[in-house]
């Protein structure tokens, strides 16, 4: 499946960026699991959080109480609201759902959107 995220931008550190992400065409696909990851210039991709179809979330200990996953299952739409967002939250972030394939995590990903924070 083909992913399109959207939604990054230029934010001062404190502020608030909304990313969105699904199919870049309608699809009836469920996905047991909806995520972010990010990667910042010369780093590895690290997670940021995922939300389950049974709406469990999990997060990374640098994100928690900062940011907020959420999905939209009839959309087929994952969210990651970041508030307070601080220069260190600077990077790419990559989208991904997993479906399950014979018991085996499938897992596609989005192209990226970026995030500068800086004043």
């Amino acid at each position: 499946v083909q992913l399109q995220a959207s939604g990054g931008g230029l934010v001062q550190p404190g502020g608030s960026l909304r990313l969105s992400c699904g199919p870049s065409i309608t699809s009836r696909t469920r996905f047991n699991v909806m995520g972010w990851y990010r990667q910042a210039p010369g780093k590895q991709r690290d997670f940021v959080a995922s939300v389950t179809s049974a709406l469990r979330t999990d997060y990374s200990d640098s994100v928690k109480g900062r940011f907020t996953i959420s999905r939209d299952s009839a959309k087929n739409t994952v969210y990651l609201q970041m508030n307070d967002l601080k220069p260190e939250d600077a990077a790419v972030y990559y989208c991904y759902v997993e479906v399950s394939l014979l018991g085996t995590p499938i897992r596609s990903w989005g192209q990226g959107t970026l995030v500068t924070v800086s004043s």
